[in-house]
């Protein structure tokens, strides 16, 4: 079953879609996370983790994805595309939300930071519990 190895992944995307689609005037404002632009830390930290489930899920499913490489760059794409749909969707059908490309370049960020450190992490954290 691919989709239950994905499971994690498809939770957290709901999770992510659900925080995206809140309107505007729902979204606390604080005055010094402004300024340090702890919006674009968030986009990044939940792409992170988005792109580790996914590829935690791809590999899991070894039929599907022979190379491990093949795998960890179609999780890239998939995160790219649904940061930059979020982006685009927000525009056009969320109420007092608005596109904003720094948004989708700090969700294309935290993809690839969770891409160059999946390795480093599945040794330490994952390696060690069973799937």
């Amino acid at each position: 079953m691919f989709l239950k190895n994905l499971k994690w992944a498809i939770l957290w995307v709901l999770f992510i879609f659900i925080l995206c689609t809140l309107p505007g005037k729902d979204i606390p404002h604080i005055s010094f996370l402004e300024i340090l632009n702890f919006d674009k830390f968030v986009h990044a930290g939940v792409f992170f983790v988005l792109i580790l489930l996914t590829i935690r899920g791809f590999l899991v499913q070894t039929k599907f994805f022979v190379v491990q490489r093949s795998a960890k760059f179609i999780a890239l794409w998939i995160c790219i595309i649904y940061g930059g749909l979020l982006e685009i969707m927000q525009a056009k059908f969320c109420e007092g939300r608005s596109a904003d490309i720094l948004d989708f370049i700090a969700n294309s960020f935290g993809s690839i930071v969770g891409l160059l450190m999946y390795n480093w992490i599945e040794r330490k954290f994952l390696r060690k519990q069973t799937v």
